[in-house]
């Protein structure tokens, strides 16, 4: 008899149709660019996604309310608490650039303890803004035995060309310290490609089978004990053990899922025609889209909704 019910039970097609989880982490200072993410990949797919919001004790409850009390009221939302303890003796504390030690910098290596019951999990920055249907970006393909998909610094559309006369760093050279024996020791090419983790499409499944977060850890504890990363780095600080720990094993992002470098010079600019047919946009850099000066701020702004609260506020030129 019970199977009989079990039966009866199959799901109609449209309730097959897969929840797209998405982490995306509420920082303090810049808890807009969050809900700037959230609201334009929202706005721009028919699919159902399931956003993990993550957070710091301290933030959560504002995050909460900006959703709760603007129209984001509609999303489905889990709010999760990261507890930067995970972190203690992992970190160096002489970075020239603070902002990108904070705790939710190195969420994405805990995806796994963050997110239950999905094999399939995208991770965002909270820097970037969504132009097109996430969906998209989730059927992305991992090969057998890939726990992630990344997109490659070195098949940026040509119209990066004007980024790398600012002097991106696009090889490997310029995440890992190669005078460092340790680095040298891994037999990797310094003018490897490197990929940008701000976008990450990842399988839970061979993560976890992979021992991923075990793997990122001992990378970040070597480099606290041997200064293994270059000091220069412009983010390198979360990107340097991922470099190291899937190299060679990690699947493509389409390349215009992930137009990034808008954070990179308050003045070097894509063309509105390249920025339109962009899917994804990710101002990675110190020029931050909610702050001034930066480019292509109306792009991001269009996606922006005000903190009902007031504490969040825009910098802009009359501000």
């Amino acid at each position: 008899m019970g199977m009989c019910i079990g039966r009866v039970d199959l799901e109609s097609p449209e309730e097959m149709a897969e929840e797209i989880p998405v982490v995306i982490c509420a920082a303090a200072g810049r808890m807009g660019a969050a809900v700037a993410a959230i609201s334009s990949i929202y706005s721009n797919t028919e699919a159902s996604v399931l956003f993990y919001i993550v957070g710091l004790k301290t933030t959560i409850p504002h995050i909460r309310k900006w959703i709760e009390n603007s129209k984001l009221k509609e999303i489905k939302f889990k709010v999760v608490e990261f507890n930067p303890m995970v972190l203690k003796g992992k970190i160096r504390q002489d970075a020239s650039r603070p902002e990108l030690l904070q705790p939710l910098n190195f969420v994405r290596f805990y995806l796994p303890l963050l997110i239950q019951k999905h094999e399939k999990v995208i991770y965002l920055d909270d820097d970037v803004i969504v132009q097109g249907d996430i969906q998209e970006l989730y059927d992305t393909k991992l090969a057998p035995g890939h726990a992630a998909a990344f997109s490659d610094d070195c098949d940026l559309p040509s119209t990066h060309e004007m980024i790398r006369s600012v002097g991106m760093q696009n090889t490997y050279m310029g995440f890992l310290d190669y005078r460092k024996q340790a680095i040298r020791d891994l037999g990797i090419s310094p003018s490897t490609c490197s990929f940008n983790p701000g976008v990450i499409v990842a399988n839970m499944t061979e993560w976890k089978h992979q021992r991923i977060t075990k793997q990122l850890e001992k990378w970040m504890q070597r480099n606290v004990e041997e200064n293994l990363y270059s000091s220069t780095l412009g983010g390198g600080v979360a990107t340097s053990p991922m470099l190291i720990v899937f190299h060679g094993k990690y699947s493509s992002i389409n390349p215009m899922w992930h137009i990034r470098h808008l954070g990179w010079s308050p003045d070097a600019r894509y063309s509105e025609q390249f920025l339109q047919e962009a899917k994804l946009l990710h101002w990675n850099g110190r020029y931050k889209p909610w702050d001034y000066p930066s480019v292509h701020t109306d792009l991001w702004e269009n996606w922006f909704i005000p903190d009902p609260s007031g504490k969040f506020k825009l910098t802009r030129p009359d501000s």
